[in-house]
């Protein structure tokens, strides 16, 4: 798709903006002619690096700011079209030990975008969510699942204003920060043993690309209050172990060391609580909003009641059942310069 029309012109606000997934936005919005971008982050050392990336960019601009702090965002969204909102604490196990920094960043923080985006007549807001916000297990997905609660409600309590608030929901992404194959890859080239978790773990094989093109398509056919997921292939963690060994020429032996804090052994996605108010759109789900029936008066893009899920087609939406076999992984992976 073309998304020349969502971004010409435009000024896009992206808080974690310095992140792996910002700077992927970053390269591809500017394809899209945007009038500025507004990279939002409070690590200025990262705003340096970005800038170096981007051979200083006249249509980048570095704004230096904790999405805790209102008064500074308040700032960095007037005169705003979208605003991305992708800053969050991530590391799972660290979250389990400091749930009130959780709270501040991933909850206050969230809420904090959204009425800097009510005050300034933000056109579309955006949440990256995450699978860990669907049946919550940990502090992260407590948050996040909270967090989706605040974008999606802000759509029924903004009075006169003409915005659209949704959400985009999914996993790691391949070879970002802190994400399974740099760390495996890491620890293969030192030849060391890779730990492993649980030898049942699958998880979703999302690129960075595909990340970026569902944020893009939620923002083109959102009416607000969904929540869209994308339909991706699964690995298994073993599978996965054994591909990189075998890139690297590499026999180094796993360690059983048990799952950590909060972490699950399989992806959820879509859970059966929200399978019936679900939509299979083009190569997304969308979550539709439980507390209001939108979609019968807005008649949105994806809404064709022959594709509305029930239980009978799927129950829920998890990795566990969408595996793929080595050679399909080899394959994809080999199409996304990986292997």
């Amino acid at each position: 798709m073309d998304y020349k029309k969502l971004f010409n012109n435009k000024v896009i606000l992206i808080t974690g903006g310095t992140g792996f997934l910002g700077k992927a936005l970053v390269a591809k919005i500017l394809e899209y002619e945007p009038k500025s971008i507004r990279v939002f982050s409070r690590d200025e050392f990262k705003h340096h690096k970005v800038q170096e990336l981007f051979k200083f960019n006249p249509k980048l601009r570095n704004l230096v700011g904790d999405v805790r702090d209102f008064e500074r965002l308040k700032k960095a969204c007037e005169g705003a079209d979208i605003v991305i909102h992708a800053a969050a604490l991530k590391r799972l196990d660290l979250l389990e030990y400091n749930v009130e920094e959780s709270i501040k960043t991933n909850i206050l923080g969230t809420l904090n975008v959204v009425n800097a985006c009510l005050q300034s007549n933000v056109q579309k807001a955006i949440f990256i969510s995450t699978d860990k916000a669907c049946s919550p297990v940990n502090t992260y997905g407590a948050c996040k699942f909270v967090s989706e609660r605040i974008f999606n409600e802000s759509n029924f309590n903004k009075g006169a204003r003409n915005i659209v608030f949704t959400c985009v929901r999914y996993g790691n992404v391949l070879e970002s920060t802190g994400s399974v194959i740099p760390f495996f890859e890491s620890k293969i080239k030192n030849n060391e043993k890779i730990p492993l978790t649980d030898p049942r773990m699958t998880r979703f094989i999302i690129s960075s690309d595909q990340a970026v093109n569902l944020i893009f398509d939620a923002l083109e056919y959102s009416v607000g209050g969904e929540v869209f997921v994308p339909i991706l292939p699964a690995f298994k963690v073993t599978d996965l172990i054994k591909i990189l060994k075998k890139k690297h020429s590499s026999d180094v032996g796993t360690e059983l060391i048990g799952l950590r804090p909060g972490e699950k052994i399989h992806e959820t996605m879509v859970n059966s609580a929200e399978i019936p108010r679900t939509f299979r759109f083009k190569n997304m789900y969308v979550i539709t909003s439980s507390i209001e029936k939108y979609v019968d008066v807005r008649k949105p893009a994806y809404y064709v009641k022959r594709n509305l899920l029930n239980e009978s087609v799927m129950k829920e939406y998890t990795s566990e059942h969408a595996v793929i076999g080595i050679p399909q992984i080899e394959k994809l992976f080999k199409q996304l310069g990986l292997l």
